[in-house]
């Protein structure tokens, strides 16, 4: 799936807390509708068949409850996506991420392997902890194989781990610097991997046992004879970007802006962004893959970047800045074919039983918003749990759908009214989530909590409503066929 994905270390973030978030979208000309569910332990299975590839796998017998964001319509499998377990352990899957002939000459992809409709089913009801992730579905990679290239995140209150597969049944992981913040679209996007610690201790690096083995048999090495001081084995600043990833022409329209736009965002102040000698291009195969942010990341932040256009850009497709032939020539974070958005946020200064909530937008982020919900939790609201595969605006899905296809063609005159949702919904969803931090002492945690995330989904129709009729009424003046004079 071409995705976008932010990553933000405890430090990095304004409370404290791990916080990891991905777009997931469809293919061009495609859209995929998406409900947001509980898998409890009894609904699990314990033999797990895949629809694309077909591949079988016994799941063990003792899987925890946790959250997901499938596909409304299963025709094509779970596609997971996105969760929290009862353990406050989460994943998001999958970045689909690219490499280069050399790669996938030396092992090539599986067609029979596992994919992103099956990662979350197979990984996040069985761990504890996100290195745990990493380790279970690593030996999954090199057991099945997988049939296309792909970054995943762990996540629990502590780090945030990000994996990515090299080649069929190969692998690299990296933990997420606490101080920094992550920035990936859809190419392999860890650029320096510390292969001393990964094939050793494993402190902040890890990846396949024999990866040392297979760059030197397959010459993946990019590195000139001069800068290397040892063997590869040894290196703690493996240029793992130049011997696993791709610079290919389409990276350069279609993934690299992205990153650009993100860094843009989050190191607004410590770079000169504009001018032809700004230390960062758009087209530039250098891009770090993580910063330490100017000031700390708040989940508006994490909301505004992920549904970004290129905003204060030549690029916008909706701006009027500069050179009009260069509006709309790199692909945007904020696209229309956006599924949906989910954070994943793990608070260490709350108890356990409601440390963890999942934000989640629906649709095209330009035009939608931001809600969160308790994940410890039996059942999710109707209004995200059901989404039919015809349109209905009692839907949170379809509502965000519609909403957007109006908005988009008449974006001057429905902007303010977008941005004054947003920040309508964004404030009332944070004090209701402060209420519900508060509650519910001696109660059953799992039915108050419910109770409050019906709270939240009500408030979220009853606004989101609101929105579509005023939008419907700026679409509905805007008509072509409109006419100034009324009937005498």
């Amino acid at each position: 799936m071409p995705c976008t994905t932010l990553l933000v270390g405890k430090n990095a973030s304004y409370d404290g807390s791990t916080m990891m978030a991905r777009n997931e979208d469809s293919p061009s000309g495609q859209f995929t509708s998406k409900k947001f569910i509980v898998v409890r332990p009894e609904d699990q299975p314990r033999h797990y068949k895949s629809v694309i590839s077909k591949v079988e796998i016994d799941l063990p017998d003792n899987p925890l409850r946790y959250t997901a964001m499938p596909n409304a319509q299963a025709t094509e499998g779970i596609w997971g996506e996105a969760g929290i377990n009862a353990a406050n352990v989460a994943m998001t899957e999958t970045e689909t991420i690219t490499s280069n002939p050399r790669v996938l000459g030396a092992d090539p992809l599986v067609p029979g392997g596992i994919g992103e409709e099956d990662l979350l089913t197979l990984v996040l009801p069985y761990i504890r902890s996100a290195r745990e992730g990493v380790l279970r579905l690593g030996n999954l990679l090199e057991q099945y194989g997988t049939y296309e290239m792909n970054g995943i995140g762990f996540q629990d209150v502590n780090e945030i781990w990000w994996l990515e597969s090299i080649g069929g049944h190969h692998w690299i992981a990296k933990r997420v610097p606490d101080d920094e913040a992550v920035v990936m679209p859809n190419q392999q996007g860890i650029d320096f991997l510390d292969l001393a610690d990964a094939l050793g201790p494993g402190k902040d690096n890890l990846c396949s046992r024999d990866l040392a083995e297979f760059i030197e048999k397959n010459h993946l090495d990019l590195t000139l004879a001069e800068d290397r001081e040892g063997p590869v084995a040894e290196d703690t600043a493996f240029d793992c970007r130049s011997a696993f990833g791709s610079h290919d022409d389409a990276d350069h329209t279609y993934n690299t802006p992205r990153a650009w736009y993100m860094l843009r965002c989050l190191i607004p102040f410590s770079v000169e962004w504009d001018g032809p000698e700004a230390p960062f291009q758009p087209e530039d195969d250098d891009l770090p893959w993580s910063v330490e942010p100017d000031r700390k990341v708040t989940v508006e932040d994490v909301k505004y970047i992920l549904s970004s256009h290129y905003q204060g850009t030549p690029y916008d497709p909706y701006g009027h800045k500069g050179d009009g032939s260069l509006r709309g020539k790199y692909r945007p974070i904020g696209i229309n074919r956006t599924n949906f958005l989910a954070l994943t946020q793990l608070r260490p200064d709350l108890p356990e039983d409601r440390r963890a909530v999942e934000w989640i937008a629906e649709g095209c982020n330009v035009f939608n918003a931001f809600v969160p919900f308790y994940t410890n939790v039996e059942k999710t609201p109707e209004y995200l749990a059901v989404t039919d595969a015809e349109p209905d605006s009692n839907q949170f899905y379809w509502a965000n759908r519609l909403i957007g296809t109006l908005a988009d063609a008449h974006f001057g005159a429905c902007a303010n009214l977008i941005e004054r949702y947003q920040n309508k919904v964004g404030a009332r969803a944070h004090a209701l989530l402060k209420e519900g931090d508060r509650g519910g002492a001696g109660e059953k945690v799992n039915r108050y909590l419910e109770e409050r995330n019906e709270k939240m989904a009500a408030m979220a129709q009853e606004e989101t409503r609101k929105l579509l009729g005023q939008v419907l009424y700026a679409a509905s003046n805007g008509m072509k066929n409109g006419f100034a004079r009324s009937d005498a």
